[in-house]
């Protein structure tokens, strides 16, 4: 074992390795890339991650840098959790440590992931509503800040977050709250890293505030630091929401308190098919203004995909070649809109199925959420890889979009067959690739940059269901004006002087660096 790991093991409850099996074990997440750190750190207590940053703190201070970034359950898919030095995995700092029924509240460590705290909410008839994978993590969540498919009616992680603890690059702690102005400028008048954050910050949005609101006002992508808009509102001011989207480059979350919800009635579903978009858009609209929990769109031949892999899915297929088929899940006074969507049955084309949940169908329904799953690990002969994915477009530029999508597929040579969700306008692509083909990395990039055109050419952004991480940064960084880049990097110099936080991620990301980091062999993680 080397020094560094020796002596940070000392100073730490939880361990830290630098044994080559374990930093294998650390070198791949859901993303294309493939990047091997040299210290892998399992904290078991916010104590243990301050020591950690002390250390690197200090280093850094003497201009040794030891950069670090943080995973939660390496489910990043821009390759955001990766890194060449420290790694701090969360997977310890799993603990319920308090919940206040009465209010409603409850706080987590920040590696709890959502099933297991949804399951120990349940007792108590209580959930945090989030349309996400089980197993990412509630640090994670924050960090990525994804448009799920449940954040069209609920609103997304952002919506449940109360505070946030975290631990500054320095080893400081931040606990977030929204507090008054005058509160915040005595903050602001102290010496610790605390009190620099509160007092800069203000500078800047007292300096950037025409920018702000601009920023402010378009809100539809997540790349650099845009929750600046949110930390003042009125007469208060709040540093939590720079943190949702921030992907690790300003503290490593430790702690975080949550409103929960009552659980809703058990939601009802939905499967309708369409052989044109324009046809299918109408539906889409109808469901939409019935209030639906979840409102998702996908090419038809996706589910064919998954029908060819094994999935009984005939009774929606047989009659298309080509089409849409929409899922929408109801959670609340379902009898209404199930009576509404019903009754437009007989009026529907004569290719259309329409199922509506019964307890005759719910298997059959059950199969078909099962289809993605099916579709994203089906290619035999390559990896659907994800470089093109939660990206924003308007509603009513979609159908222009996939017109365009169209004439890409045959200039790209690529099967682009869109999905995502109608409610929080958050769409994907993932085509087929041979990873470690060699022209792999070029015909990547180049489906990633002609990918940004089109979704920009129609009013989208590629940005706006995730963070940049490192792949969409080798689009977003030569895009972003350079005034807001600046007021980003300004944002990230206050919380961290010696960018020692992720700092090859986002605004950092080298292009070079990414792209020879893609991997040369296919991933052997399960796509969920």
């Amino acid at each position: 074992m080397g020094k560094v790991a020796k002596y940070l093991n000392q100073l730490t409850i939880g361990n830290v390795f630098d044994a080559p099996d374990v930093l294998e074990a650390y070198a791949d997440d859901c993303s294309v890339l493939r990047i091997k750190p040299k210290l892998v750190a399992l904290p078991e207590s916010t104590e243990d991650i301050r020591k950690i940053m002390r250390f690197c703190y200090q280093l850094a201070a003497k201009d040794i840098k030891l950069p670090v970034t943080v995973m939660g359950s390496g489910l990043d898919e821009m390759g955001a959790d990766l890194t060449n030095g420290l790694l701090i995995s969360t997977e310890k700092l799993n603990g319920l440590l308090e919940f206040d029924k009465r209010e409603r509240l409850v706080r987590v460590q920040a590696g709890i992931t959502l099933k297991e705290l949804n399951t120990a909410l349940s007792v108590n008839g209580l959930n945090v509503p989030i349309g996400g994978r089980d197993n990412e993590t509630i640090g994670g969540l924050i960090s990525n800040c994804p448009s799920d498919d449940y954040a069209g009616k609920y609103g997304g992680i952002m919506n449940f977050v109360e505070r946030i603890e975290a631990v500054l690059p320095n080893g400081d702690i931040l606990q977030t709250n929204r507090i008054s102005m005058h509160a915040a400028t005595k903050k602001a008048k102290g010496k610790t890293l605390e009190a620099t954050l509160y007092r800069k910050i203000l500078a800047i949005i007292k300096a950037n505030a025409n920018l702000i609101k601009e920023i402010d006002k378009e809100n539809t992508g997540s790349a650099g630091y845009p929750t600046i808009a949110q930390v003042k509102r009125g007469n208060s001011v709040d540093l939590a929401p720079l943190f949702f989207g921030a992907q690790g480059t300003l503290g490593v979350i430790s702690e975080v308190i949550l409103r929960v919800v009552p659980i809703k009635n058990q939601a009802k579903r939905v499967v309708a098919t369409f052989e044109d978009f324009d046809t299918t858009q109408k539906f889409l609209d109808l469901a939409n203004s019935l209030k639906p929990k979840e409102l998702n769109v996908y090419d038809i031949n996706i589910v064919k995909i998954a029908e060819d892999s094994g999935k009984r899915l005939s009774e929606i297929t047989k009659k298309m070649n080509a089409g849409y088929v929409v899922f929408a899940k109801f959670d609340a006074r379902t009898k209404a809109p199930l009576r509404k969507i019903s009754s437009i049955k007989k009026v529907l084309p004569k290719s259309s199925e329409l199922i509506v949940e019964s307890p005759k169908s719910k298997a059959k329904l059950d199969e078909f959420e099962n289809s993605l799953i099916s579709f994203l690990n089906s290619a035999r002969t390559g990896e659907r890889v994800p470089l093109l994915t939660d990206f924003y477009l308007p509603a009513g530029r979609l159908s222009n979009f996939i017109d365009d999508l169209k004439l890409l597929e045959k200039s790209l040579k690529l099967d682009l067959a869109l999905f995502g969700s109608y409610l929080a306008s958050n769409y994907s692509l993932r085509p087929r690739f041979k990873v470690g083909d060699k022209d792999f990395n070029k015909n990547a990039v180049a489906f990633l940059r002609a990918g940004n055109y089109i979704i920009e050419h129609e009013g989208g952004s590629i940005t706006g269901g995730t963070p940049e991480g490192r792949i969409k940064a080798l689009i977003t960084n030569d895009t972003m004006g350079e005034s807001e880049k600046a007021l980003y990097t300004e944002i990230k110099e206050t919380f961290d002087k010696h960018n020692i936080m992720n700092p090859a991620v986002k605004l950092g990301a080298d292009s070079r660096f990414t792209i020879t980091h893609f991997r040369n062999t296919s991933s052997s993680k399960f796509v969920i």
